[in-house]
């Protein structure tokens, strides 16, 4: 089939290391591509040559006659409209539908008419989501299309694409909308494209086994590269040609080397802990929050011990900060009480970037403008190794933050709350435009933290990963509480998190199904879950055991079952209890040692 775009050849550079070179992507009509990559590794900007916005250095982009393209950037663009109507409208062609615009705001819970100027982040994207879906183009091109996003959008933005016939190349951190949606995926790693026929889900064990194989290629590299400089130290003979012909393949093996690209490391990321807090972290009886007579919260009650992982979803504007706030003490209730643990030490991450500024330096950042040392907990690091930890290379020590990436930005974030102590971490849509490599450490580090976690998050893939216990709005203020991640609030749950707006029940979708079961997550790592029960099942199993012997014991007894046949019976009953209790905790054991020597193989 013939391609609708194709890029071949394509080389860029921005000064230093080439960002592309000789890179190719072709798209063919109703093709699902995924395009990752780490930040900074020119995804965005290969999107926006696709586009036809960017001109490389070098290559060709091919697009099919008649073929129509649509790009959603990171950060969209309102100059010059007066409404988000006019700018959806403005980029609608001669031929396309008018209504379709309207009918897209609409769903996407927009009128039309507000202020682009005006506009929060989840509301400008769900505009330019429009903008972009409105023409039913051939191509649609997405960058980051469920940054600032509830859950509700999200979904629906999946349900829509997966119905639309247009081809897609979506650039996305959200694991679970690549994989629902994505049929091949194309990996731009060190200024190159890598293919494979497979969606997302299969992405990050090829990813693996690539780089595994480069890394035993350059070491058999470095021991031809030794033995053949060990042959002109000791082996040198008088046959002048041979020798100059070996001579010259060493220098050719040396310059190989010399050219390679490493891939970059794995960002370092370690949250100073505190001492610890007492058992009880967070109790709230009862609590109730009010806005403009608009319920908030209303009458609910949790318990939260140290250790625990609570998610708190929901649609946008639902009250998540709010609820947040009223948890941590930040904010009075109107009702209820909140009672807060002893010793605790709070730290906090915004979603908002606009807490960094702009004009500030990533040293100035981390440092608070002073010296060159960061206070890592009780530690002091030079700024240049801890920037490291990172990702950041020297060279951006006097980088102005308002040239960052969004990537760059959240790690910067990242930084600086994980340097201050502390016991207790909310977080707040951590993982907006971070890449799937930083995540993947920033999943391990929190299954790693001993302290507890408050966590906001539209990720469904990152939720089931990291917590232990979901919060859900249930309308009307009312909050109910799940045990497990999304996936598992799902299942208990029956439904997705419906959205309000105004205070009222959004409109059902017509003939809407029941929501099929997600899937569970690619298994490539311990969760928190199976870590805690790993570190706990040996004590229960032993409690078991103890308490089956003392059953056994018991009913030794030879005169027990004259003397007291009720004592008889429910000893019977314990032991039998205990037993099968027994046999599930050394299966459930059993299987979590077998997949974490997996993992750890």
């Amino acid at each position: 089939m013939a391609p609708l775009v194709q890029l071949k050849d394509i080389a860029l550079t921005f000064g230093g290391t080439p960002l592309l070179a000789g890179v190719e992507l072709s798209v063919s009509a109703g093709e699902r591509v995924c395009l990752v990559g780490r930040n900074g590794s020119g995804k965005s900007t290969l999107l926006k040559i696709a586009a036809g916005l960017v001109e490389p250095d070098l290559g060709t982009r091919f697009l099919q006659p008649g073929a129509t393209v649509r790009y959603l950037a990171q950060e969209p663009e309102f100059s010059g409209a007066a409404s988000v109507l006019d700018y959806v409208m403005g980029g609608l062609g001669p031929g396309d539908d008018r209504h379709q615009a309207v009918s897209l705001l609409d769903e996407l819970g927009l009128t039309g008419t507000e202020d682009p100027a005006q506009l929060s982040g989840g509301e400008a994207r769900r505009a330019a989501i429009a903008c972009a879906l409105a023409p039913q183009p051939d191509i649609l091109l997405l960058d980051e299309p469920t940054n600032h996003l509830d859950l509700p959008t999200i979904e629906w933005l999946e349900r829509t694409l997966a119905a639309r016939r247009s081809a897609l190349v979506v650039i996305s951190h959200d694991r679970r909308f690549l994989a629902n949606l994505t049929r091949a995926t194309v990996w731009l790693d060190r200024g190159q494209t890598r293919r494979i026929e497979r969606g997302f889900a299969a992405f990050e064990a090829w990813r693996d086994e690539v780089l595994a194989e480069e890394e035993s290629g350059q070491h058999k590299l470095d021991r031809k590269i030794v033995a053949e400089e060990h042959w002109l130290r000791y082996g040198v003979t008088a046959r002048r040609k041979r020798n100059v012909r070996r001579l010259g393949a060493l220098q050719a093996l040396r310059q190989t080397r010399r050219d390679y690209r490493a891939s970059a490391g794995k960002a370092t990321l370690a949250a100073a802990e505190a001492d610890k807090s007492g058992s009880l972290v967070i109790e709230a009886d009862r609590i109730s929050k009010s806005y403009a007579e608009r319920p908030i919260v209303s009458d609910f009650t949790t318990r939260i011990r140290r250790g625990d992982r609570l998610g708190i979803v929901g649609p946008n504007g639902t009250g998540k900060t709010t609820l947040i706030h009223l948890l941590t003490g930040a904010l009075a209730p109107d009702g209820g009480t909140v009672r807060l643990g002893a010793n605790l030490v709070t730290t906090t991450l915004d979603q908002g970037r606009e807490s960094l500024d702009p004009s500030a330096t990533v040293v100035e950042t981390l440092t608070g403008g002073h010296g060159d040392t960061v206070t890592v907990g009780d530690q002091r690091k030079h700024v240049i190794g801890y920037m490291k930890d990172f990702l950041f290379g020297p060279e951006q020590a006097r980088t102005p933050v308002s040239v960052l990436s969004g990537g760059e930005r959240g790690r910067l974030m990242l930084a600086c709350a994980l340097a201050k102590p502390s016991n207790l971490l909310v977080l707040d849509e951590p993982t907006n435009d971070l890449d799937l490599e930083t995540l993947d450490v920033l999943e391990e580090m929190l299954g790693d933290y001993s302290g507890t976690i408050l966590l906001i998050s539209h990720d469904r893939d990152f939720l089931d990963r990291v917590v232990n216990a979901v919060v859900v709005p249930e309308g009307g203020g009312r909050w109910a509480e799940y045990a497990g991640g999304y996936t598992d609030m799902l299942a208990q749950r029956g439904e997705d998190v419906a959205r309000e707006t105004l205070g009222k029940p959004a409109r059902p979708r017509a003939g809407k199904a029941p929501p099929a079961r997600a899937p569970k997550p690619d298994r490539r790592r311990l969760s928190f879950n199976d870590k805690y029960a790993l570190e706990t099942l040996p004590g229960e199993i032993a409690a078991l055991q103890a308490e089956i012997s003392a059953a056994q014991e018991r009913l030794a007894d030879p005169g027990l079952y004259a003397r007291d046949r009720k004592a008889f019976d429910a000893a019977s009953a314990a032991l039998a209890a205990a037993q099968a209790a027994l046999a599930a905790a050394e299966d459930k054991w059993l299987e979590l040692e077998i997949l974490r020597e997996e993992i750890g193989g």
